[in-house]
């Protein structure tokens, strides 16, 4: 009679395990399409997140719209940029500069 040794099963390596994408907008923030490298963007209108989606294709998605559209529209974060309004209550050269 043979003896075969036992050999131990071969470790498997588990994935790393990698954290949930975090999105970076908030539902009701102020939006823009951001523009390409020394560009403005295409459409310069203000959109406002009406929703945030799951990752598709590993990007996260939002939903948006602008005041003057009667629809919403579907969007990746990275064509994204936040948009700093205001208060109603500044002046133009506080706009302008960032101080008086």
């Amino acid at each position: 009679m043979t003896i075969t040794p036992i050999r131990p099963a071969p470790q498997v390596a588990r994935p790393a395990r990698r954290e949930a994408p975090t999105h970076l907008f908030t539902i009701g923030q102020a939006v823009r399409f951001r523009g390409g490298f020394g560009q403005q963007p295409a459409r310069a209108e203000i959109y406002y997140v009406t929703r945030t989606l799951p990752p598709q294709g590993g990007t996260l998605q939002y939903r948006i719209r602008n005041d003057e559209e009667r629809h919403e529209r579907v969007t990746s974060q990275s064509d994204l940029e936040a948009v700093r309004e205001p208060a109603a209550d500044t002046s133009l050269m506080e706009r302008t500069f960032g101080h008086g």
